[in-house]
């Protein structure tokens, strides 16, 4: 038996139109700096005084969003009483406002007790709305919540299928203004959902169809978006893209590039999209020696190659090197402006927090202790995975 969980989703031109509807009394908008300055809250908020109603703003969210952090706004929701939580921004802030919901919801749950084997019982106070404005994390229609302890360096997978949202709202004129740097790293993080999705132990039957077409749309759009950002036939297809492998990997999972690129975040502090693009082909290589199947088939499905087994995963990992230099993206951690002296320093840790990380749970080649300390090595040299 699986769950197959999504929001509904309000998607393409004119989608905050759906805010103007949205009943109730009060709404807090969870963002961050940039967004605020940006002039994407006050859209969302023109629509919900539309809708009659009223509205606090907490922008505190960080990159990487701490504990700390979901504690304050769940402080402030406790005192505000809103009937909507409104997550605007990019994956740090619609992972901290699944938090600040959860907690204003159950004040007596500590962050990290958020899992999927307890009983969450929300919605007694509040609904959320997720409205993306990058396009990658997928965090709009996942209900995986990514928090960060600062003390430990270490990200915390958290999360609970009760605290998927209740509306994404999926409008690419919010993700217009992105940079190149910041469209070609979000990007890729969409593209690694969608092959993990594909690739992992745990993908079905509902999930195949969406990391598929979420991994070429990504192909066929993620440069002309890089390329040029008023492209808004790229930008539209590349924002669905994102919440297409949302749907996909949430529904299914992701895999070893994730668990490492998720310490590779907390320690080194490298954009998330950055990290798990960085890390994908050379676990893609390593997957390759025993369980290329699947790889091949999504090689052959984007057109990177025909060839089966090995020979086709390899393709794929080719492939993505290929994309990320078409970009000017790193293609390794020395690359990124990783120092060897510190990836040294914290390669124990690093290896202890991936295998720690749940996106280890479905790889199709699980790691040993030694072999996930000479792929972090491969990754920061850039050699081609050989064992």
């Amino acid at each position: 038996m699986w769950y197959f969980v999504s929001p509904q989703v309000v998607f393409g031109e004119g989608a905050l139109d759906a805010l103007d509807e949205l009943p109730g009394r009060r709404a807090l908008i969870v963002t961050d700096t940039v967004v605020l300055q940006l002039g994407l809250v006050a859209r969302v908020q023109a629509h919900l005084d539309t809708a009659g109603l009223e509205v606090r703003v907490f922008a505190e969210v960080e990159p990487d969003p701490s504990v700390a952090t979901a504690r304050l706004g769940a402080q402030l929701a406790a005192e505000w009483a809103p009937d909507w939580i409104i997550a605007v921004g990019g994956g740090s802030v619609l992972d901290a406002a699944k938090a600040i919901w959860v907690l204003y919801e159950r004040p007596d749950l500590q962050p990290e007790e958020i899992n999927p084997f307890v009983r969450l019982d929300l919605r007694r106070k509040a609904r959320l709305v997720t409205i993306p404005t990058t396009s990658g994390t997928g965090a709009d229609v996942t209900w995986a919540i990514v928090l960060t302890d600062t003390a430990a360096q270490r990200k915390m997978g958290l999360g609970n299928r009760e605290n998927a949202a209740d509306i994404a709202i999926v409008d690419p004129s919010m993700a217009a203004g992105m940079p190149p740097r910041l469209t070609a790293d979000t990007g890729l993080d969409a593209l690694v959902h969608a092959v993990e999705g594909y690739t992992c132990a745990w993908h079905n039957d509902l999930t195949d169809g969406l990391c598929l077409n979420a991994a070429r749309l990504v192909l066929d759009h993620l440069p002309r978006a890089v390329a040029d950002g008023s492209d808004m036939e790229a930008r539209e297809r590349l924002h669905n893209a994102a919440t297409c492998a949302g749907l996909g990997f949430g529904n299914a999972m992701a895999s070893v590039a994730h668990a490492m690129g998720h310490v590779l975040g907390a320690v080194f502090h490298l954009p998330h999209g950055r990290a798990v693009g960085i890390c994908l082909p050379y676990t893609v290589e390593f997957a390759a020696r025993e369980a290329p199947e699947r790889f091949a088939d999504l090689a052959c499905f984007l057109r990177c190659s025909t060839a089966a087994g090995e020979e086709g995963a390899r393709a794929l990992a080719a492939a993505l090197r290929s994309l990320c230099r078409q970009m000017g993206v790193p293609t390794s951690l020395a690359e990124a402006g990783v120092e060897r002296a510190a990836l040294d320093a914290q390669l124990d840790k690093l290896v202890e927090d991936a295998f720690n990380d749940t996106q280890m749970v479905t790889a199709v080649r699980c790691p040993s202790y030694e072999e996930l300390q000479r792929l972090f090595l491969y990754v920061y040299a850039g050699q081609t995975v050989d064992f």
